[in-house]
């Protein structure tokens, strides 16, 4: 929907009538949001909402951006739609009371700092539309247009600062057509899904609430989540042209070279990348039939490529709007695309549900609190976390965390005796420590360092037996120490034997 179309479609054009009727019976200050799915055309539809109110009410518009890149793409559009607009920039100071422009695209920051200088008045500003609404930079220019009424336009309708819930901004919200209404109808590609469990108990969360790079670039760099990316590649989507999405430069490196090494076309893209050389990766990617781009922190917005097939989320997030954005960089349709591949390895739909179902949006947006309870509910769990600094000398072990009260229960339900549970545990130790050594010795290293690991799950399984004693606890902590050595040595000569053979 890069060009502005002679006639919009259905919905569009019935959320464009539900705007206006609104913005027709409130009055100047009335703050509306507007949700519509990443996908669904919103540069086009504002860039008419700008066009009949200007026509209609002869007053000037402003459309907010939060990124440079973002102002010149919607001035582009807004001039495909016979809109002639200025882009207000780091070079414009000021504006001239004189000029011929009805519409302006702005950047929050560049506008505020003008604004404060007493070199831009907004008094005959009549409407602004604010693109990407749920950032919370744009809070500081709420106040600064006292003659104008302000539409927000959002695929997401929930903050994303929890301080500053929407409904504390916007006196209401409209709903436009839903994801799987528009697949429906062919706007947007049907997505098949592939979901891996994945266990993220090392990952922390920042002061910002979603998981910290630190943590996600130490567990998806790891061998084992590099190979169960490659895995999931070749199994879903080899030879097809993916984008794959990381929390972290590091990780992502790792992936991109992990990709070359195993004779896939891959190149990484972040927002440390030069202009030029951003050019030239989409340039590649556009043109390279199984182009394999991955990145960090870039492409979530202002980014169109219909040719890619798959998306790939290589990351945990707990933000609503950064799943859906990075979907959506696949969902666009092409005559010979009518699907795109979906594979999560951040365990995302079990947090935010799959992105094509539906969404109570009016639910989220005024009740952003419970929703952002249920999602934190969802990245908690009852089971014992391994110290970030313990995981990183277990790399090729995807699982590693045992829930000692899951299993008791399983055992009970199926009739075997508990004892079975901690046999299961001294296995994955076993397999933990084996993986991650080539001799024996460093093997029973290993095994020594899971010291604190082994005495939580006895007590554990103490707890599940009630009336085990101390004196039996002790012992069993000793027993079980004894047989994961015995095991690992007996492993670890068994595959050095196996070895020898071939």
């Amino acid at each position: 929907m890069s060009e502005c179309p002679t006639q919009l479609y259905d919905y569009q054009q019935n959320d464009l009538k539900k705007l206006f009727d609104k913005m027709e019976q409130v009055s100047t200050n009335y703050k509306l949001l507007y949700q519509l799915p990443t996908g669904g055309g919103k540069t086009v539809i504002f860039s008419e909402i700008a066009n009949r109110f200007i026509e209609k009410y002869k007053q000037k518009v402003m459309i907010l951006t939060h990124r440079l890149e973002l102002c010149n793409q919607t001035s582009a559009t807004l001039k495909k739609c016979n809109i002639k607009n200025k882009i207000i920039n780091s070079s414009v100071k000021l504006l001239n009371k004189k000029d011929q422009y009805n519409c302006y695209v702005a950047m929050v920051e560049t506008l505020n700092n003008r604004i404060e200088a007493g070199l831009i008045s907004t008094d005959d500003i009549g409407l602004v539309i604010i693109d990407e609404a749920h950032h919370n930079s744009f809070q500081k220019l709420m106040d600064k247009f006292g003659n104008a009424r302000i539409i927000g336009v959002t695929a997401t309708p929930y903050s994303s600062d929890v301080s500053f819930p929407m409904h504390q901004t916007y006196n209401e919200l409209i709903i436009g057509a839903s994801i799987s209404s528009l697949i429906e109808n062919g706007f947007l590609a049907s997505p098949v899904s592939w979901r891996y469990s994945v266990e993220l108990n090392t990952l922390k969360t920042g002061s910002q609430g979603d998981f910290t790079v630190s943590t996600s670039d130490e567990l998806y760099s790891s061998p084992a989540m590099l190979e169960l990316l490659l895995h999931a590649y070749e199994e879903h989507s080899k030879n097809k042209k993916v984008l794959i999405f990381n929390n972290g430069i590091f990780a992502s490196k790792a992936v991109c070279q992990m990709f070359n090494d195993a004779g896939y076309p891959a190149r990484h893209l972040d927002n440390e990348t030069s202009a030029s050389e951003r050019v030239e990766i989409l340039q590649w990617l556009k043109k390279t039939k199984n182009a394999i781009l991955t990145s960090v922190s870039i492409l979530t917005t202002g980014f169109d490529e219909p040719s890619i097939q798959t998306v790939i989320l290589n990351r945990a997030t707990t933000s609503l709007t950064l799943y859906h954005q990075m979907i959506g960089r696949g969902s666009r349709t092409l005559p010979k695309k009518k699907s795109f591949t979906i594979i999560d390895l951040g365990n995302n739909a079990d947090r935010f549900g799959e992105w094509n179902a539906t969404v109570d949006w009016q639910f989220v947006f005024d009740n952003p609190e419970a929703y952002g309870e249920s999602i934190h509910i969802h990245c908690t769990t009852d089971s014992h976390s391994m110290p970030s600094e313990m995981r990183s000398m277990f790399p090729n072990s995807l699982e590693i965390s045992f829930d000692v009260q899951r299993a008791y229960h399983d055992a009970v339900e199926s009739d075997q005796k508990p004892s079975t549970i901690i046999s299961e545990s001294i296995h994955q130790h076993v397999l933990m420590c084996a993986d991650n050594s080539d001799t024996i010795a460093g093997a029973l290293t290993l095994a020594d360092e899971l010291e604190k690991e082994i005495v939580w799950r006895v007590k554990q399984y103490g707890k599940c037996l009630g009336k085990a004693t101390k004196n039996y606890l002790d012992w069993l902590q000793e027993d079980y120490k004894a047989k994961l050595k015995a095991q690992i040595q007996e492993l670890m000569i068994e595959r050095q034997s196996q070895k020898i053979a071939v």
